[in-house]
């Protein structure tokens, strides 16, 4: 049996969650909710929502935190979008891949356009895109050209759409093909910090939506998309797909995925949060800070040891550690509200900014988060060492009760005022009862 025909086998089978990971599910779902809530009252996204607005009117769908309702592409497109602007979205990091964001925003769109649906079956299918979104990226053995969330989140999206709405098993190949043959997005958005980053998320997010009604329209779609000589493992990306399918269904990998504390990308949390320890147990005075030298594997150098820069764009803050670091040593907290240009200009943090170095280490996983080593050196001549096995948010990390709930507090704050309450309080009932 092909590794193919496995992901589709299990994509139909008949699940029954186990209690594990049905809980990770109705976290991550929260969480996921949360940081969608907050990121759909960004600027960048109220600047977004004129273009959606212009490709088609109708109220299939809800936006998530607003008021709004639009063609459920149109909707899983910002709702996309809203999830990953802020750099707040749960990621798998073995996989690198941010399967929560693509996966929940196509079946947001797909249950609202039928009028609810059952929680279960919401559950399932959320945990069934998002293992097999993370099973492709725990295939791959290279370093990331193309930008894997939005690659790998597309054919977990597309195949749990079309598990929610009870598509005949014989169409799956069909999707999954289709969904193959819409997928786009590169790292140069990533290398650039462009806007155009959420903006392959959200692409990937209606893309699921188009794969799953064109193959019940009848469309066919390459029933080869993964292993095939022009595949997924040939084009994007190298990688063997036994490395996810020898184990498929025995764990689930929703089990695995990471809740980011901060609004920022991933490979900066592992110091951030560090740097929170530290000051909450008092082994560090932030004012004491004169420089800070961070040695990490090539993929945290690639993703956030970009230059301070005091024209910099809230996107390229959200992806700089010389920036992130002394405003966590300032303000305790990671606030997308400071991410504007008289924060960026402040002398203060330019200075610290520009003693922040984050050199690679000899690490060969290119998709390696960890472990990190943290040098920090005080101003009266002393030094703070630690090395970082675990990034916080992590399953060998997690978050404590409070951490979590600080990041839904702020996360409530950010959001729109007019945000249906049931994304906070009971967010798989918003999720599965639309209004």
């Amino acid at each position: 049996m092909s590794a193919t025909r496995q992901i589709l086998d299990f994509a139909t089978a008949e699940h029954a969650l186990p209690e594990s990971p049905r809980a990770a599910a109705l976290r991550l779902l929260g969480d996921t909710l949360a940081g969608g809530a907050a990121g759909a009252s960004s600027g960048e996204a109220q600047a977004m929502l004129a273009a959606v607005r212009a490709w088609g009117v109708g109220d299939e769908a809800r936006l998530l935190g607003l008021t709004d309702r639009l063609p459920a592409p149109s909707a899983a497109w910002f709702n996309g979008f809203a999830i990953h602007c802020l750099e707040w979205d749960a990621v798998h990091e073995p996989a690198v891949v941010h399967a929560m964001s693509v996966v929940t925003a196509a079946l947001l769109a797909s249950a609202d356009r039928m009028g609810g649906c059952n929680q279960e079956q919401f559950l399932t299918a959320l945990a069934v895109g998002v293992d097999i979104a993370g099973g492709i990226g725990v295939a791959a053995t290279g370093a990331m050209q193309f930008f894997r969330p939005a690659t790998a989140g597309i054919i977990g999206a597309a195949l749990a759409v079309a598990r929610l709405e009870g598509m005949p098993v014989e169409r799956f190949a069909d999707v999954l093909g289709l969904a193959y043959s819409q997928a786009a997005g590169t790292m140069q958005a990533h290398v650039e910090a462009s806007i155009a980053l959420p903006l392959q998320i959200a692409n990937a997010s209606r893309a699921a939506i188009v794969a799953a009604d064109l193959a019940r329209a009848g469309m066919d779609g390459p029933h080869d998309a993964l292993e095939g000589p022009f595949g997924y493992f040939k084009l994007f990306e190298p990688g063997d797909l036994t490395r996810y399918t020898d184990d498929i269904g025995k764990r689930w990998l929703i089990e695995e995925v990471s809740i980011k504390p901060f609004p920022s990308g991933r490979a900066s949390h592992g110091i951030l949060g560090a740097i929170d320890d530290m000051i909450r147990d008092g082994s560090l005075d932030p004012t004491m800070v004169d420089s800070v030298d961070v040695a990490a594997p090539p993929l945290i150098h690639r993703l956030v040891g970009r230059a301070y820069k005091s024209d910099m764009t809230p996107g390229y803050a959200r992806l700089c550690l010389p920036f992130l670091l002394p405003l966590m040593l300032r303000d305790r907290i990671i606030d997308p509200r400071c991410f504007h240009a008289q924060e960026f200009a402040n002398p203060d943090l330019m200075e610290l900014g520009s003693k922040v170095v984050v050199r690679i280490d000899d690490n060969p996983d290119h998709n390696a988060l960890a472990p990190q080593k943290l040098s920090i050196t005080l101003s009266d001549g002393g030094s703070i060492q630690r090395t970082i096995t675990d990034n916080l948010g992590s399953p060998t990390a997690p978050m404590s009760d409070a951490q979590n709930q600080s990041k839904q507090s702020l996360a409530h704050t950010l959001a729109s005022d007019d945000c249906d309450p049931r994304i906070f309080d009971d967010p798989l009932a918003y999720a599965t009862e639309p209004r």
